[in-house]
């Protein structure tokens, strides 16, 4: 684990379902049409629908819910700042007009393992979903403000579901030419 004055620079990997997997679900558009897609004709085939892309989990105590958040880019290199994790429910980003934007995750249990830390670049036409206790860095928007849909659980039993690890102490790195 770096320490305070070790600088360790993370490599951006390209988001994929595979590699993403132990963390959660990638929402993946893919392209326009229709061939070799999951999903089926809706609304007398007028549309197409690509079903059951992410699995929404709101435990006990709460709502799923449906927000849009406008996200600010972060300029590069970028320094991460902490971890969060939502031990009650998945939390879900789907970019609405993002062109790439970053997403790092880690494993661990009350405590993030930073060891492990992975960064993702993810495409315009990707989301993610984070199972419930996975460690994430707040949302990075890295081009362009933009906007993204959020699907996760809102408390109704006034229990918020937001542990934060931060990561101020270290010296986490994200660099521009890691994205090229």
């Amino acid at each position: 684990m770096a320490s305070s004055g070790e600088r360790r620079v993370l490599v951006a990997e390209p988001l994929t379902a595979e590699g993403f997997r132990v963390y959660g679900d990638v929402i993946d558009r893919g392209a326009d049409d229709r061939a070799g897609r999951s999903g089926h004709a809706i609304n007398t085939g007028t549309a197409w629908r690509r079903h059951d892309l992410a699995h929404i989990d709101a435990a006990r105590g709460g709502h799923a819910a449906i927000s849009i958040v406008r996200a600010e880019p972060r300029p590069l290199p970028f320094r991460l700042q902490c971890l969060e994790r939502h031990v009650r429910g998945t939390q879900a980003f789907v970019p609405l007009d993002a062109t790439r934007w970053l997403v790092v995750v880690c494993g661990g249990g009350d405590r993030p393992r930073i060891a492990a830390l992975r960064v993702f670049a993810a495409t315009a036409g990707q989301g993610v979903n984070y199972r419930r206790g996975t460690w994430h860095h707040p949302l990075i928007a890295i081009e362009r403000t933009s906007e993204f849909v959020i699907v996760d659980r809102v408390a109704d039993d006034g229990l918020e579901d937001c542990e934060v690890h931060d990561l101020g102490p270290l010296d986490l790195w994200i660099t521009a030419s890691l994205l090229s």
